[in-house]
């Protein structure tokens, strides 16, 4: 009974133990405030895009027609449901307007900001575009009369889902691959670099230029595409840290205890060599990032006419005296990644095992 007592109390230490460097770590991010802060507005505004279109759509959020409720947001309704005599689906401003004025108790409910990403305005708008920023549309529009705010919006939420999605699966495939060139070494360690550095070789964007005349990359080809050759960077770093693990005291106590090869690896090694990992992920995030934008820009990456700020950026350089379609998306991507690499910046010295710093202060 002791015995036991003194076990539990053994793993309830060890417990505590592993929780504080948890919460120190988390603590001393926190500290950070501008990495922290960057974090929680990042969060918020990724979090926020995948209701985007409750706030920015051309989409009603709620539609009173002759006693019944419709939802727009939620469901397609053709023009013919609320009596508009025009091809596809209804034209809510105009919808909202004609309610208004004719008093009979219908009404319509729009989002804040009631323009669509890919919906064309020439109709609606006097004069040829682009046309310039004004208190309907806050970020003008492009050459094909289209809001630049909403697809600025949109065009976030498809830059970091692209990012993350890119950074995760390569990074899982990477310290998979590094840990186990790393544990086993000898000729597993030598075939596995070969081949790792012969696949590193390959030319990406050759590669995508050649698919992109063969097939239309949409977003999940296009992931699929650059994890393909995203994974290889990462296997280095988790390889050298492996083999730098694998010779301490844990884990030739794990071996002598006859411990399974995955159970060592899964659970001892790759946990304690994760820190230069988790640091090195905002950076990849931001690189990502860039690959998407300069691909659009070039015109090989995702498919016109989804929300894309290298698109925009690129229909900018064309029309040098319009400021607004190359100040807007730069400065929306510089705040973006800015935003990254403070983040980043605070996880690598939160993860640092030194608290202060003699250069450069703590």
């Amino acid at each position: 009974m002791t015995r036991a007592l003194n076990t539990n109390k053994v793993k309830e230490k060890k417990k505590e133990k592993y929780n504080s460097i948890l919460s120190r770590r988390w603590k001393r991010f926190r500290g950070l405030k501008r990495g922290y802060y960057s974090f929680l507005a990042l969060c918020a505004l990724y979090l926020l895009s995948f209701i985007l279109p409750l706030f920015v759509g051309r989409d009603a959020l709620l539609v009173k027609y002759n006693g019944s409720y419709y939802f727009p947001v939620f469901k397609f309704y053709a023009s013919e449901t609320f009596g508009q005599k025009i091809f596809g689906e209804a034209n809510y401003r105009i919808l909202k307007k004609t309610f208004s004025d004719s008093k009979t108790g219908n009404y319509v409910i729009m989002p804040l900001y009631p323009f669509g990403p890919n919906e064309n305005l020439l109709d609606e708008l006097q004069g040829a575009p682009p046309h310039p920023p004004s208190a309907v549309h806050i970020l003008g529009t492009d050459d094909r009369g289209r809001d630049v705010f909403a697809r600025l919006a949109y065009g976030f939420n498809i830059s970091i889902s692209f990012a993350l999605l890119i950074t995760a699966v390569s990074f899982l495939i990477g310290i998979i691959s590094g840990a186990l060139l790393g544990y086993f070494g000898g000729k597993f360690d030598a075939f596995g670099q070969r081949i790792i550095e012969i696949w590193s070789t390959l030319p990406l964007l050759y590669i995508i230029m050649i698919l992109s005349s063969v097939i239309a990359p949409g977003f999940i080809t296009l992931c699929f595409i650059m994890i393909l050759f995203g994974w290889t960077g990462i296997t280095y770093y988790v390889r050298a840290e492996v083999y730098r693990e694998k010779g301490k005291d844990y884990v030739l106590a794990a071996v002598s205890g006859g411990a399974p090869d995955r159970h060592i690896i899964f659970r001892h090694i790759i946990p304690n060599s994760l820190t230069s990992v988790i640091s090195f992920a905002p950076f990849a995030i931001v690189a990502n990032i860039m690959s998407l934008v300069a691909l659009d820009f070039l015109g090989f990456g995702l498919q016109p006419p989804t929300p894309s700020w290298g698109e925009m950026i690129s229909q900018g350089m064309g029309n040098l005296n319009y400021w607004w379609l190359t100040v807007f998306p730069l400065g929306t991507q510089f705040l973006t990644l800015l935003a990254v690499v403070f983040i980043g910046e605070s996880v690598r010295e939160a993860m640092d095992p030194r608290e202060y710093y003699r250069i450069g202060g703590r």
